[in-house]
């Protein structure tokens, strides 16, 4: 199967890139895709079937893609055409649907792999349906962002996606140890610094191999640490894009650590996100929300903290605000929790939906009208200060309404304390009116 360099003209020992001349013959060669590619996966399923079928490849760059893409193309024996989204619009899909016609009319099959398949719009993403459903075209089509959100569902209804996982560490030191055989001795790196490496790629095997490259190529008297393997190359940014998916599962993650009293990794998903340039401000408005939704009365200082934070970053600003979003983070983390708050303020808006728009009670109307007090507005109300126990009892929803039990206080932190009060007032109120009390 010819590579892109050969079909560009280019000889076998024309200068490459490393990850390009350590790319795997043979799908068993993929490292971190074994869920994908193992006899027991949807591709090594698929190719033991001798079957091929339409896919969506989704996961980080650096992955294998286009190399899975390419093996799949081998094992059907099928001709492989790639396309780019980012540089290709409806004048390259109608000739590569073209040239696929025409093969399959003398018995050659086409794998037509997408790289960026998401950069198409909804229309052209639709010129595919055709020659998907007829197998004109076995499409591959690869991308980094969510199909659900960014795929057609007739699309996505006739290709099965599969989730690429980001190259872990056992994956990432194979890539290394596949370099040194290449180069016939070991990078020139200590353990830490090999470590190191590793981390810098952040699961993308290309990258890691650009750096292995960058590595080889230094001329050093002996081992690299890690402080100057990081000051020789140059370390990526990492993996965060604040309009797209990364952005709103860092939130998720650090939302959900905070809600799951996790203080450690709560901390770590700030920092992922700081690091990534995400804005302190949406942060904080996190922050502020996880205070109220997570915590409420459980703790009454968590909303407190959260707009202390907030105002501190605005007076401090960049890197020392920061310990004022890290110090919210634990205290938030820390604290106990209850979503009592959340869940009456929704039973509440039920109760305000389902009643339409009922008077309060009479008695418990101004009257500042002679007119309104002839109407019996305010007549009957007691006023609470100066009734037994400092509580009248009296009713405060609309008439012809049943009592609603829509707080529930958690036994947890200061919502304990407000539970003991209103079991209190619920037997005063069962005393004074001759009712049920509000259960125990």
């Amino acid at each position: 199967m010819s590579d892109l360099f050969e079909a560009g003209g280019l000889a076998e020992d024309a200068p490459r890139p490393l990850a390009d001349r350590l790319r795997p013959k043979a799908l068993a060669e993929v490292v971190g895709q074994d869920h994908l590619i193992g006899p027991d996966g949807p591709i090594g399923r698929m190719v033991a079937a001798n079957r091929p079928h339409s896919i969506i490849l989704w996961g980080p760059p650096g992955t294998g893609k286009t190399t899975i893409a390419r093996l799949l193309s081998s094992a059907f024996h099928l001709h492989f055409e790639q396309l780019s989204a980012v540089f290709s619009g409806v004048a390259d899909l109608k000739k590569a649907f073209d040239a696929a016609r025409q093969r399959r009319k003398v018995g050659q099959g086409t794998l037509l792999f997408v790289d960026e398949i998401h950069r198409f719009n909804r229309s052209q993403q639709d010129s595919f349906l055709p020659v998907v459903e007829d197998g004109t075209v076995i499409l591959v089509g690869a991308t980094t962002e969510n199909p659900s959100f960014e795929l057609n569902g007739a699309l996505l209804s006739r290709a099965q996606v599969l989730v690429l996982r980001r190259l872990d560490d056992a994956a990432l030191e194979t890539l290394l140890e596949r370099a040194e055989k290449h180069y016939g001795e070991r990078l020139p790196l200590t353990d830490d610094a090999r470590q190191t490496l590793r981390a810098m790629a952040d699961g993308d095997g290309r990258y890691l191999l650009n750096l292995a490259e960058e590595v080889a190529a230094l001329k050093v008297a002996k081992p690299m640490d890690s402080a100057a393997l990081v000051a020789a190359v140059q370390k990526r940014m990492p993996l965060y894009d604040k309009s797209r998916e990364e952005h709103y599962n860092l939130i998720s993650a650090l939302h959900k650590s905070i809600r799951g009293s996790d203080p450690d990794a709560a901390l770590y998903w700030l920092a992922r996100m700081l690091a990534g340039g995400e804005q302190p401000l949406y942060i904080a408005r996190r922050l502020v929300r996880a205070s109220v939704e997570d915590i409420g009365l459980a703790d009454p200082q968590a909303v407190v903290q959260a707009l202390a934070a907030k105002d501190v970053f605005d007076f401090l600003g960049s890197p020392e605000g920061e310990l004022a979003l890290a110090q919210c983070v634990l205290y938030l983390a820390s604290a106990p929790k209850s979503n009592a708050v959340y869940t009456a303020m929704g039973a509440a808006k039920r109760a305000a939906d389902e009643h339409g728009s009922l008077m309060p009670p009479a008695h418990i109307l101004n009257a500042p009208t002679k007119l309104m007090k002839n109407l019996g507005y305010g007549k009957g109300y007691e006023y609470d200060h100066e009734a037994e126990d400092a509580f009248s009892g009296q009713n405060y929803f609309p008439d012809g309404m049943a009592r609603q039990d829509l707080y529930q206080p958690k036994d947890v932190g200061f919502e304990r304390e407000v539970r003991k009060r209103l079991e209190y007032w619920a037997k005063l109120r069962a005393k004074k009116q001759n009712t049920p009390g509000k259960p125990e």
